[in-house]
């Protein structure tokens, strides 16, 4: 069984997996974070080389399920993985954790992608990026604005000309989001709709502190059974292999 991973809740499924006696679970991270967070059982780090690649592995390695648990903004990893599953004749689901939702005192401004979300940014404003160090070159351009980005890996450039880069992983407190925006004198928070729990406290400091948020809409999902939740992944899982 394969589990493409890189979150929190592919490794909860690897978990799981692992725990139960005769399965052999392999998890494949993308290799993109220097340190990641190893999931339980085997592990295998660095890309395939597209749908080929890992069409092969999926036959060489006798995978007969795979779940696609990689970040719901992986949207290449996911079509190749969609792909090579296919030409494999292997079953695939992909369990994507739900996205955030405004609620009452939020300001949140949509964006279709990062460079949507760069043209949304208004004059004169410090900004807390966090949409991590991939894509940051869509700011690049952005001069009338101060940025505080925060990534888990130090960003390759080109970066805005004003720019403060701060390296820390989640998951956060709300306490430490409004220390940090108040600290920092913010004035608009930019995030992707990543969901879960690990970083939506930077989505409660913004309410508090009555911030606009510009929201980076998730891509296109991909056309194959979607789980919401470790358990539903396992009941899939279980259903492929009776």
């Amino acid at each position: 069984m394969a589990i493409l991973g890189g979150t929190g809740e592919a490794r909860a499924l690897a978990a799981e997996l692992h725990a139960r006696p005769g399965i052999r679970v392999v998890s494949t991270l993308a290799g993109r974070v220097r340190a990641p967070r190893l999931p339980a059982g085997e592990v295998r780090i660095g890309g395939f080389g597209g749908p080929d690649g890992l069409a092969g592995w999926l036959r060489a390695e006798r995978v007969t399920a795979m779940v696609d648990a990689t970040h719901p903004f992986a949207e290449r990893i996911s079509a190749s993985a969609a792909e090579a599953a296919r030409r494999a004749g292997v079953p695939i689901v992909v369990l994507r954790r739900p996205g955030w939702t405004p609620g009452p005192g939020d300001d949140w401004r949509f964006a279709d992608d990062l460079a949507h979300a760069a043209r949304l940014i208004p004059p004169n404003a410090r900004v807390f990026l966090t949409t991590g160090r991939q894509g940051l070159a869509a700011f690049a351009a952005v001069e009338h604005a101060a940025f505080l980005i925060r990534c888990v890996d130090p960003p390759d450039p080109p970066l805005p000309p004003d720019a403060e880069v701060i390296l820390a992983r989640g998951p956060y407190t709300e306490a430490g989001e409004l220390a940090l925006l108040r600290a920092h004198k913010i004035g608009v928070l930019v995030t992707k709709d990543s969901g879960g729990a690990a970083t939506v406290a930077k989505l409660s400091a913004a309410r508090t502190l009555g911030l606009p948020v510009i929201v980076v809409r998730r891509p296109p999902a991909p056309d194959l059974p979607t789980v919401a939740t470790v358990a539903a992944a396992l009941s899939w899982l279980d259903s492929a292999a009776g």
